[in-house]
């Protein structure tokens, strides 16, 4: 396993061809005439500093700066709150559509649009996309139990498993909804500040089952592996261009949480539990970024920021750090980034009624 892949699809599918096909097209001429010569470009990060938005912010913003027209300068501006809802909210009501904010947001911020949180003020369909950053995460359990592989998840029949959890709206609303559809008896020990801590309660034996996202599964995790006192189960996986779930290029040799579903229980997994779980699986991991422009922007300022990207992610220093930064996954824009974004963004409402009944009745969720 290795974090440096090069795999022939990108996290989405996309073809090496298809992507270099979209960065070598003719610029629309409108996206010429836009300039941001001496502006100052605002990058609002509804997170406090130091996180996984707020660093991923601070590594596109000098790529957004060099390749937007006129050089801007592009500024992050933390605003933390109500779990990245308030920054959100406030972004809907006061940005300009002038290209001079934009918004990062996370899964965190999806998911209480897609539950329907009556504090959310902002509408995903009002935004232009312009770019959509996936990650990845994998599973795994206290080796204690015996178990070496998903195949032995029988031995966990009657187990009492312990999982250090965030908040049952949060993102590890991903591993309460999964956990379920495996037929795990999981408790979710809520409080957790970060994926970090729920590590940390794994590490010291107050937990027996986590997940982390790839990068800091390959930095923290991996070496418990390794060391024998943690085992790998399965990886939330990746989507293609059809919006299939596929395995993640960074682990291909773990099944995707479909495929683990399937192992377990028989039969490939399908209803309404499973169509509310794949909505926030979307959210979570293959759309968990996703960068956008404000209400009424012009599309000669979206294209231009479209554009931006598409320089950016050829820029020799932006390849040599992508690695590192991303985690082995590859942003996207245009086409691809749209069909991610609306995937990310829209659930069935009979699917959000069910998820909601459920956190309502079982987690005592309040709307």
């Amino acid at each position: 396993m290795t974090k440096n892949i090069t795999p022939r699809r990108n996290f989405l599918g996309i073809s090496v061809a298809l992507a270099t096909a979209a960065f070598i097209s003719p610029m629309p001429a409108m996206a010429d005439a836009v300039d941001f010569s001496d502006k100052t470009i605002e990058f609002v990060i509804p997170f406090g500093v130091g996180g996984g938005s707020d660093t991923w912010a601070r590594f596109n913003a000098p790529f957004l700066s060099k390749h937007l027209p006129g050089q801007p300068t592009v500024v992050v501006k933390n605003q933390p709150g109500g779990g990245s809802i308030t920054g959100a909210s406030q972004f809907a009501s006061r940005a300009k559509p002038d290209g001079l904010s934009i918004l990062g947001t996370s899964g965190s911020t999806q998911f209480p649009y897609l539950l329907n949180d009556p504090r959310v003020k902002y509408d995903y369909k009002d935004w232009k996309v312009v770019l959509a950053a996936p990650t990845g995460g994998v599973a795994y359990i206290s080796s204690s139990f015996g178990v070496k592989s998903l195949a032995d998840l029988g031995k966990l029949k009657g187990e009492r498993l312990v999982y250090g959890s965030q908040g049952a709206t949060s993102l590890d609303l991903v591993p309460l909804l999964g956990f379920r559809l495996l037929g795990l008896e999981v408790q979710h020990v809520f409080g957790m500040k970060s994926r970090g801590e729920g590590r940390l309660a794994f590490e010291r034996g107050e937990a027996n089952i986590d997940y982390q996202t790839t990068s800091a599964y390959l930095k923290s995790s991996l070496p418990i592996v390794q060391e024998g006192k943690a085992v790998p189960l399965f990886s939330w996986g990746a989507t293609d261009d059809d919006g299939k779930l596929i395995r993640d290029p960074n682990f291909p040799e773990l099944p995707h949480i479909g495929e683990a579903i399937e192992m377990v229980t028989g039969k490939k997994p399908s209803g309404t539990e499973w169509e509310a779980f794949k909505s926030f699986l979307i959210a979570g991991f293959p759309a968990q970024k996703l960068l956008v422009l404000p209400k009424g922007t012009p599309d000669d300022i979206v294209e231009a920021y479209r554009a931006a990207v598409r320089k950016m992610k050829l820029d020799p220093e932006y390849q040599a750090a992508k690695v590192e930064a991303l985690g082995g996954y590859e942003q996207l824009t245009d086409k691809a980034g749209e069909s991610l974004f609306k995937e990310g963004t829209t659930i069935d409402p009979k699917a959000r009624d069910w998820v909601r009944a459920l956190l309502e009745k079982e987690y005592n969720a309040r709307f």
